[in-house]
């Protein structure tokens, strides 16, 4: 999809056009591709890079040169961003090397022989499935897939396996062979006025072939006869494959092949971004959005329809006799407003899920609009992570706001707690999970200068950012209650079975994690299964759907709630719509065991870890919703009746 501007379009009216054409076009991202085209002509260099190894299996990621593939003379790092170093990203440059339009059979880049370390070394990756990840002009290297229904589009796997376990005919004995030859094929767009062309596609076939050659070795001009240039002879299948195996020699080759394609440069991305079916996940997303738009259109109605008959009956009442009879939720006038316990927590709590707000809806603004292209890897996570750094202001506001409705005085106290308590936790059970990964010599365990940066990042920014907020929040006047708070607490009458804190509570989460549970799966599978996600149209409607659930649920059972003269409903507010992180802890662990094949101990504890947290920002950020939803509630209800 190619961006298209036109002068005789306002921006503002041309920015709302692209908005809809995002959501209405399968919910696709629109999205700029992040770096300026590189034009090639016939004959320039191209230079591939490898990137880390990955496996679905262990979780853990590791350089391409943990295994002792062919090194270059000097290995470079390329340049990596904060979120790139937190995904386990290691950009190093590799001996694979090609000419623009210019296609090479059977090069060789080097010859291995395997000692027992490297041997070990091999078979694990190959047993837990590990695949090499490169990348070339800044696209991943893909193994294309032909699916079953032969009318299906090619689906592509990123990187190619290390290598795989079989057996030869005739025995049962399992041996391990490994991917030496690499059939790649670039496809490029040629522009017919200059000739130059630019890099739209990096597909590889893998084959494990065992070389053999005439005489003694003699680097990358020893003849092959397994695989000739000069013969016309190359690699078409594994008929005889390479084992690993001590004092096995193992010869590294590649040939490189160059295709001419239709896809322009700015829709390159695209057969990456179509991986998953869409028809699936288009339906299965409308009646998601259906079931709880007619939940949420039902739950509207009785409440406005009681609402409005509960305040005219009030306003109504004249008589003596009349108040007497009194019941419902006018009754606890004197105490709805009354500060909760704890409530310095609940401050905390409410503005840390304010920041957490602020930074989703910016994040997705900017996913929506396409400025955080999947080329630029690691972009969301450092977006993610600067904007709660910078919506520590918010937080602090919104804490110190709420503090002092509650007459609170101490603000600095509640600042530092908004400021450092749920970063505090996270960062304890990062240090916890990173501290294992490391254990593993995995390149996925953040360096000690990148634990600095979010170190100063949290104190240096987000700390002092709270204190403002906070300052400028309670510099504001104090939210005033529309009812005044008697001095002497209500006593709260026995409650029915089903109004039992536990139970409602638990109830609550029910629909609010109904509302994303599906986008759910497809989140789980892009961050656990190594796919791609890059349908933020899909996501944008569906947490907007979020929020409104959320806000329905609390408003409707709070309600019941003070039907029921119980006033304690600051808390309960927050964690009604905040239960739907337990049902998300509780499917994620379903979709461990269901469709993970994690094996190893250290790989489960990263998995929970890493859902644990997840699940306890879920929580503030539901929480928050249905406590402020909660709160505009009882404040309109209160002040539309006549209180004597």
């Amino acid at each position: 999809m190619e961006p298209r501007g036109s002068k005789s379009i306002p921006p503002l009216l041309s920015t709302i056009c692209l908005v809809f054409a995002v959501l209405i076009h399968g919910c696709h991202c629109f999205y700029l591709p992040g770096v300026a085209p590189e034009d090639f002509v016939k004959g320039d260099e191209l230079k591939v890079k490898v990137n880390k190894l990955t496996s679905t299996k262990t979780q853990l990621p590791y350089s391409y040169y943990s295994l002792p593939y062919c090194r270059p003379e000097k290995i470079v790092d390329s340049a990596e961003n904060l979120g790139e170093v937190l995904r386990g990203d290691r950009i190093e440059n590799s001996d694979y090397v090609f000419k623009m339009r210019e296609p090479k059979m059977c090069n060789i880049v080097c010859r291995l022989v395997l000692n027992a370390k490297t041997t070990k070394e091999f078979k694990e990756k190959i047993d837990d499935e590990y695949r090499v990840n490169m990348i070339l002009d800044n696209l991943p290297l893909v193994v294309p897939r032909q699916r079953l229904d032969q009318e299906s589009p090619t689906i592509y796997q990123l990187g190619y396996h290390v290598g795989l376990k079989g057996q030869y005919s005739g025995s049962k004995e399992e041996k391990y062979f490994i991917h030496n030859h690499l059939a790649f094929t670039v496809k490029y767009h040629r522009d017919l006025l200059t000739d130059s062309a630019r890099i739209v596609g990096f597909e590889v076939k893998p084959l494990s072939v065992k070389h053999e050659y005439q005489g003694k070795w003699n680097g990358d001009k020893t003849r092959l006869t397994t695989c000739d240039p000069n013969a016309k002879h190359t690699v078409v299948n594994s008929n005889t494959p390479q084992e690993v195996e001590d004092k096995k020699e193992i010869i590294i080759t590649y040939d490189v092949d160059f295709q001419e394609s239709d896809v322009k440069w700015a829709s390159r991305w695209d057969t990456y971004l179509l991986m998953s079916d869409d028809q699936i996940h288009w339906f299965s997303i409308v009646n998601s959005l259906m079931i709880v738009l007619f939940l949420s259109g039902m739950v509207a109605m009785i409440m406005l329809r009681t609402l409005y008959r509960d305040i005219s009956k009030y306003n109504e009442l004249e008589t003596q006799e009349e108040a007497q009879e009194e019941t419902g939720w006018k009754l606890v006038h004197g105490d709805v407003f009354r500060p909760p316990s704890n409530s310095d927590l609940l401050c905390v709590y409410v503005g840390t899920g304010v920041q957490f707000l602020c930074m989703t809806l910016v994040t997705m603004m900017f996913a929506i609009l396409g400025f955080l292209s999947p080329s630029n890897r690691g972009g969301l996570m450092t977006a993610m992570l600067l904007l709660w750094v910078f919506m520590g202001l918010f937080a602090g506001y919104a804490s110190a706001r709420l503090y002092k409705m509650f007459k609170g005085t101490e603000w600095k106290r509640i600042a530092l707690r908004t400021a450092v308590m749920f970063p505090g936790i996270v960062s304890s059970i990062f240090f916890v999970l990173n501290t294992l990964i490391w254990g593993q010599k995995s390149s996925g365990a953040v360096p000690f200068g990148t634990m600095f940066a979010l170190v100063f990042l949290w104190f240096g920014i987000s700390v002092p950012l709270v204190f403002v907020g906070s300052y400028i929040g309670f510099k504001k006047p104090a939210i005033e209650d529309p009812v005044k708070t008697n001095k002497i607490p209500r006593q709260i009458p026995e409650q029915a079975w089903y109004m039992n804190p536990a139970f409602s509570v638990l109830i609550g989460g029910i629909l609010p994690f109904g509302a994303v549970f599906i986008e759910l799966f497809f989140i789980l599978t892009s961050i656990w299964l190594n796919q791609f996600y890059y349908i933020f149209g899909f996501l944008f409607l569906v947490f907007i759907i979020l929020i409104i659930t959320c806000a329905e649920i609390t408003i409707v059972l709070c309600y019941f709630q003070l039907c029921s003269e119980d006033y304690l409903w600051w808390w309960r507010s927050y964690l009604t719509s905040g239960s739907s992180a337990l049902y998300l802890f509780l499917y994620a662990t379903f979709y461990f065991f269901t469709k993970l094949e994690i094996t190893k101990l250290v790989s489960g504890v990263l998995y929970f870890g890493y859902m644990l947290i997840a699940s306890y920002a879920f929580f503030v950020l539901t929480g928050t919703i249905g406590f402020y939803a909660c709160l505009w509630f009882t404040r309109l209800i209160y002040s539309s009746v006549k209180i004597d």
